[in-house]
């Protein structure tokens, strides 16, 4: 079976960043000399995966919309990690996994020490519920149903990457902290 394609969401305004005394977007800072995005970009070549990156120009209305944008870019994949683009020490080793797990089950979700993480995968079968997405909420109401269906296995990953995303100017220099 072909490998899922990894979805980099790049597309937020990133308001909390900048309300928090910043002057450039999140995903441009510097992350010990490298923007943000990069550290993402560059675990997911690592990883050996497909990728899209959703960052239109002006944005898009939330979460969902940016899902759907990068879902039906891709349309013909065999399924799609869900990868925010603020989550600069996600490890290869863990988007692998996920995409292996994902090869037998419809819905992944990792989990570090009992905390719900990224990439979420989902298989090809949640194609039109993911592409109808157009709010904030993303996919959390697509996960709940699924859910509630039996349909999600979680992952335990030994991966704090999954969990450390860069919101805030202190989130940003707490990553750097803890992983140097």
């Amino acid at each position: 079976m072909a490998s899922p394609v990894v979805i980099i969401l790049a597309a937020g305004k990133g308001q909390r960043f900048y309300d928090s005394g910043s002057t450039t977007h999140k995903l441009d800072a510097l992350l010990n000399g490298t923007p943000v995005l990069t550290h993402v970009m560059r675990a997911v070549q690592a990883a050996g995966l497909s990728w899209h990156v959703v960052r239109p120009r002006n944005g898009t209305s939330g979460m969902g919309e940016s899902i759907a944008l990068g879902v039906r870019a891709t349309k013909g994949a065999q399924g799609w990690l869900i990868l925010p683009g603020d989550l600069p020490r996600i490890q290869p080793v863990t988007l692998q996994r996920v995409a292996q797990a994902l090869a037998s089950s419809p819905l992944v979700v990792p989990y570090y020490q009992g905390r719900h993480g990224h990439p979420v995968g989902f298989s090809q079968r949640y194609y039109s519920a993911l592409v109808a997405g157009r709010d904030e909420r993303g996919a959390r109401d697509i996960v709940r149903q699924a859910r509630l269906l039996g349909e999600v296995s979680e992952l335990a990953v030994d991966d704090r990457g999954v969990i450390d995303d860069v919101d805030t100017l202190a989130d940003l220099h707490a990553i750097a902290r803890y992983y140097d």
